[in-house]
């Protein structure tokens, strides 16, 4: 039989294929490799196939250096805390909300979920929730909050974020002069507890968990009262994001422990701000790293600019700047936060939610009053209360530089107080209570020692980190407890009264 003919046009196919997939190919490989940014850039926008693409792509690279390396990889773990924290779907999230409000009718959730008060993120086209989305909306809409059933449970606030007597019992100590005044002196334990079998038996897991910074005026008289295991060492008093080390070797089927107990002194601040004294900020290089940018949290972006320009409205005067700016971001209602680590621009994520909760309003202020020239800190702990009301949180805050009274506090998420007196009124811009630990007096600091793996939390440092030779242990491998007992002003004792003890675990940020 002789050949069959081939059809018209089939001579040229085969070949003008090939030629178009090496042309493609050819174009391909003349393509730059992705960049970080572009990486970045596709996680924030949902994009997490095109950004797993991306980062092989990058990783494949001959030659990546390993601060790339581990640029990408990162990236590619941050798409698995987003995931952790964005847990529910549609349906989850109206079943949730439903507990709450039982008539809801889908198209009022719908109307609040578009007006960006149900916090979503659209994964790979697939609508994906905020696991505490639900309990912010009643935070960020009196119409929904309005519509809960009975029995309502109030939101929790700690006793500072209302005026009451301690404030003016600063005021006045304050007024003969002084800035540090109304001491307390308090007894800690702070533990963090590795899941048991999160870690093969027989390895060593390696803890950090924060430790108070001696700062003069302002926390004192730090005393170290043991370690558990016993042997841990803390970090150096200049270290920005201070620490107590520990290691332990994991056993099958326990839990791997470990806690630090100290007592420490913590002094109330108030700086009787005089606006009419203020000036301009003094062309000082101690003060210029607080001046610029310090990415990816702190980043002067157009939208900042803009908010800025809008706020500030030719305002030049230094204290008038930054009390119009406190005032702003005073404005944003507090919500509770996804992981800090999931977010590649603090600031930036502040200023668009909608939302925010103390550290995302703590850089916001801290960009925007950089922006304008006044130099802005950053400081962050826990805060509790005394032993009457057993309250303690973890919370951010900072402090800015006012000339001629140098470095003040300020604390924004606790913002304005309801008093008629200015100096109460505006207690928290220029002045601290007394009841909060310093760990940390910048973020995103090393450790020491140093961290092998990626942190769990990459920007704060108050629940501790935990990690072993296979890899970082994240926070949903471990627990932490905060236990605290006020102790008379300079009380010597060492024993650890642990019955008396207020116990947290596993609280939220501030």
């Amino acid at each position: 039989m002789p050949p069959r003919p081939a059809r018209p046009g089939r001579r040229v196919a085969w070949p003008a294929l090939c030629l178009l997939a090496m042309s493609m190919a050819a174009a391909q490989a003349s393509l730059p490799p992705p960049t970080i940014e572009e990486t970045v850039a596709a996680i924030d926008s949902g994009n997490f196939r095109g950004a797993e693409t991306m980062i092989a792509a990058a990783l494949a690279e001959p030659g990546l250096r390993d601060a790339q390396r581990e640029a990408f990889l990162f990236e590619r773990e941050r798409m698995r805390r987003i995931r952790l924290d964005f847990t529910l779907d549609r349906a989850a999230a109206l079943a949730q909300a439903r507990r709450s409000i039982p008539d809801l009718a889908e198209s009022e959730f719908d109307a609040w979920d578009r007006a960006g008060l149900v916090e979503r993120m659209d994964i790979d086209g697939e609508p994906r929730y905020f696991k505490r989305a639900v309990s912010n909306l009643y935070r960020l809409s009196p119409e929904a909050a309005a519509r809960r059933a009975p029995p309502v449970k109030p939101f929790s606030e700690g006793p500072n974020e209302r005026l009451n007597p301690h404030h003016a019992e600063v005021v006045a100590a304050a007024r003969a002069g002084a800035t540090s005044v109304a001491p307390r002196r308090l007894r800690v334990t702070q533990s963090l507890v590795v899941d048991a079998d999160a870690v093969p038996a027989g390895e060593t897991v390696r803890a950090w968990i924060p430790y108070p910074r001696a700062i003069e005026g302002q926390q004192e008289d730090i005393r170290l009262l043991g370690t558990v295991p016993a042997g841990g060492t803390v970090a150096p008093e200049g270290t920005l994001q201070r620490t107590a080390y520990m290691e332990r070797t994991a056993v099958a089927g326990r839990p791997t422990e470990f806690s630090v107990s100290y007592d420490v002194t913590v002094h109330a601040r108030h700086f009787a701000i005089d606006p009419q004294r203020v000036t301009a900020t003094p062309d000082d290089p101690a003060l210029a790293p607080y001046l610029r940018e310090q990415p990816p949290h702190i980043v002067f972006t157009p939208e900042l600019r803009a908010f800025s320009d809008k706020v500030v409205a030719g305002e030049t005067h230094p204290y008038q700047v930054a009390r119009r700016l406190f005032e702003a971001v005073d404005r944003i209602p507090w919500a509770g936060a996804r992981e800090y680590s999931t977010i590649s621009n603090i600031s930036h994520y502040a200023l668009r939610a909608g939302h925010a909760d103390c550290g995302q309003q703590t850089l916001l202020l801290m960009a925007l009053l950089r922006l304008n020239g006044i130099p802005a800190r950053w400081q962050s702990g826990w805060v509790f209360s005394d032993d009457a009301i057993a309250y303690d949180n973890m919370h951010d805050w900072g402090w800015l530089y006012l000339a001629p009274y140098g470095w003040v506090p300020m604390d924004v998420t606790t913002g304005q107080l309801a008093s008629d007196d200015p100096a109460l009124r505006w207690f928290y811009l220029g002045g601290l209570d007394a009841y909060r630990i310093a760990f940390n007096d910048d973020f995103s600091r090393d450790f020491v020692p140093a961290k092998r793996h990626f942190r769990s939390e990459t920007v704060d440092s108050q629940r501790g980190e935990a990690e072993w030779r296979g890899g970082n242990l994240y926070f949903d491998q471990w627990d932490y407890r905060f236990e605290w007992q006020m102790l008379p002003t300079g009380n010597d004792a060492t024993s650890t009264g642990a019955d008396n003890f207020n116990t947290t675990v596993g609280e939220t940020r501030g």
